[in-house]
């Protein structure tokens, strides 16, 4: 293969084909932009900007979580009522009015109102913006879809990370107050690109439509929820775990952290598409989810060397270490994503999209105080029984989901099988 060719194939997989899978993935792009830079920015803004202290921050913070994990459920149970075009829609004309309101925040009252507000809208639209993806794209094609989603998301990720060094440069009130304004913006140009996409045709809904919390007694549907919710700790372990180990355990400069997290992005753009192969299917989405699970547990073999080595390969260790995580982060990804496009029915896919996204809200919860107790305070040797846990949630997920596919859905009389519904010009 000719250097042209090795090139036209790397670009094939960053660069999503015209139609509506580049639509949407330029979408994701330009939203991440906003997201990046609040992501980047927020902590400085809340302090600097809003006279916050630290921990009036982490607990409107934790507050906020607690709501965005109490209503995914019953706020995904929206998409399948309005649509999901519809709610993606209301949802980020209702982020960009929230942000534009946050240089008028006086005190954590309303400091707390307002992020409680975003998350219960985040909760809403995310969910909503997944069930579109899937419902706009045949069978065939979703997992594909969502990985050049993915990519894009992080090139729009960098490129709000960018701005907000300039933000944290400039270091002035008024500097704080036109990023969150900025923000707000780019919420209502992604609002433009949604209205633009395709109109879909209403799924057929059940005479007598559940309660919105009733996916909850799917139990096989929820097992598969908990499982796939706890892979998704590799978050948790790159952002969080690794850098705190990084510093506290090893020999290494605090600049290898900056560059991780750049190693991070970039394979991330330049492999997420094409690891992303044979995920399609539910029995290929659980394999895919257990490859991942096993290359966590690897990398949690591999991290702790790095306490015993010296000088270059420390280095050397944390690369590898996180070279294996960043694998099982786009493995286990494809993995979640088959899981999300097969396995709920069409007409509640709403509620079952946010049943499954609960699973990785229960993990948020626990794995950054967990993970770090194990991995961190132990001086070591917790990194073996955390390798253990997830080669056992992998073992767990193939099983789980074969049970879940075999069960039919909640008011199916059959089991649930993935359909496709094609857009309307």
């Amino acid at each position: 293969m000719g250097a042209r060719e090795i090139i036209r194939t790397a670009v094939r997989h960053v660069v999503p084909p015209a139609g509506l899978t580049r639509a949407l993935a330029v979408q994701a792009m330009v939203g991440a932009v906003g997201s990046g830079l609040f992501h980047a920015g927020s902590a400085v803004f809340f302090t600097r900007a809003l006279g916050l202290s630290a921990a009036q921050v982490g607990l409107g913070l934790s507050i906020a979580a607690g709501v965005s994990l109490l209503g995914t459920v019953p706020l995904g149970g929206l998409t399948d009522r309005y649509g999901p075009q519809r709610v993606w829609l209301a949802g980020l004309v209702l982020n960009a009015a929230l942000f534009a309101t946050y240089p008028f925040v006086g005190g954590f009252a309303s400091f707390l109102a307002v992020v409680v507000a975003l998350a219960a809208v985040d909760a809403s639209t995310g969910v909503a913006r997944q069930v579109y993806s899937i419902n706009a794209v045949p069978p065939a094609e979703r997992v594909t879809a969502m990985a050049y989603q993915r990519s894009s998301l992080n090139v729009g990720f960098g490129l709000g990370a960018v701005v907000s060094g300039l933000v944290l440069a400039v270091d002035t009130i008024e500097a704080y107050r036109g990023m969150v304004w900025f923000i707000s913006a780019v919420f209502l140009v992604t609002a433009l690109f949604v209205r633009r996409l395709p109109r879909l045709p209403q799924v057929t809904r059940q005479v007598e439509p559940m309660s919105r919390l009733a996916v909850l007694r799917d139990r096989p549907f929820m097992a598969v929820s908990l499982l796939s919710g706890l892979l998704t700790a590799h978050g948790v372990l790159y952002l969080t775990v690794m850098p705190l180990w990084i510093l506290t355990h090893t020999d290494a400069p605090k600049t290898v952290i900056a560059a991780l997290v750049l190693l991070n992005t970039v394979l991330i753009v330049l492999l997420q598409v094409r690891v992303s192969r044979g995920a399609d299917t539910a029995a290929g989405a659980a394999r895919a989810s257990r490859r991942g699970g096993l290359l966590i547990a690897l990398s949690c073999l591999v991290l702790p060397l790095s306490a015993v080595t010296r000088g270059p390969l420390t280095v050397v260790v944390l690369v590898a270490a996180a070279t294996v995580l960043i694998l099982a982060e786009l493995i286990e990804s494809a993995g979640k994503w088959g899981l999300t496009a097969t396995l709920p029915p069409d007409d509640q896919r709403g509620a079952y999209v946010g049943a499954l996204r609960l699973g990785e809200q229960v993990q948020y919860l626990i794995a950054p105080a967990g993970l770090t107790a194990l991995g961190v305070t132990t001086g070591g040797w917790g990194w073996f029984p955390m390798a253990a846990i997830f080669v056992l949630v992998a073992a767990a997920i193939v099983p789980a989901v074969a049970r879940a596919e075999r069960t039919p859905r909640l008011g199916d009389a059959v089991p649930a099988t993935p359909g496709s519904v094609t857009p309307v010009p």
